[in-house]
């Protein structure tokens, strides 16, 4: 016998509109379903990604993604909190990672080589499947960065947030804002190409790898631990500087 169809109402708050066609926007709307799904499946269902959700009320009351629909609920859900202490009702994300390690998907490989220019772990390559992402995900408890909103939605991923701007300056201003990064900057901490830690090394150790006028100029250089490439600061230096001073950082580079 067949299930009747069943009504309960959602509302999305904030940034979590972005996933909504235009008349769902700001607005209580009608969510039909049979059986008892959960308010997870509902949100997805959807399309707004279970990571990007930070609380959810049914009827005012704090729920886990693992309630089950009722007809007549009034569903309100709303995106993660950073500056807001949402401690007394029940958050729905894990608890924040002390330093954030991000990976990236194959679209983002600009946004990833600007994360470390910023001092942050980012794991990027551009022949990464969804299931070898979400694995390292996984496994080194990194937060997964996607332009693909649905790979958000799978039910490994714990840490995520799709990247809703196609221009890198405006995507580092969403993540920097997102997950309240300006505070943590340690700019020039990472080898660009690689992600290894970059640290001082003495001129004698690399100037036989220097360029001659390099060489003359400049006395103070880094290096990086795990490829070798050599930084010192050159004209590139300054640019990126008044970029990290531009997103907040405290606009003192450790390295070039």
């Amino acid at each position: 016998m067949e299930t009747a169809t069943r009504t309960a109402w959602f509302r999305f708050y904030e940034e979590l509109n972005d996933f909504l066609p235009a008349e769902r926007r700001q607005a209580d709307f009608p969510y039909s379903f049979r059986g008892r799904p959960s308010v997870k499946d509902a949100v997805e269902a959807v399309g707004v990604p279970h990571t990007e959700v930070d609380l959810i009320l049914v009827n005012g009351r704090s729920v886990d993604f693992h309630y089950h629909l009722e007809p007549g609920d009034r569903v309100s859900v709303y995106p993660v909190f950073e500056s807001l202490d949402i401690t007394p009702v029940l958050r729905l994300r894990p608890e924040p990672l002390r330093r954030p390690s991000f990976i990236l998907d194959v679209h983002l490989g600009k946004l990833a080589r600007r994360l470390r220019c910023l001092g942050f772990d980012t794991v990027y390559r551009n022949d990464f499947t969804d299931e070898q992402l979400i694995g390292e995900a996984e496994r080194e408890s990194r937060i997964i960065l996607t332009r693909d909103r649905n790979l958000l939605k799978h039910g490994r991923v714990l840490r995520g947030s799709w990247v809703r701007s196609g221009r890198l300056e405006e995507q580092v201003g969403e993540i920097v804002e997102r997950f309240d990064l300006a505070r943590q900057f340690r700019p020039f901490t990472r080898c660009l190409p690689c992600n290894g830690p970059v640290v001082p090394v003495p001129k004698s150790e690399v100037e036989d790898r220097l360029p001659p006028r390099t060489k003359a100029e400049f006395h103070e250089f880094t290096r990086c631990r795990v490829c070798g490439r050599v930084y010192w600061k050159g004209s590139h230096y300054d640019r990126l500087a008044a970029v990290v001073n531009h997103l907040g950082g405290p606009g003192r580079p450790g390295a070039a």
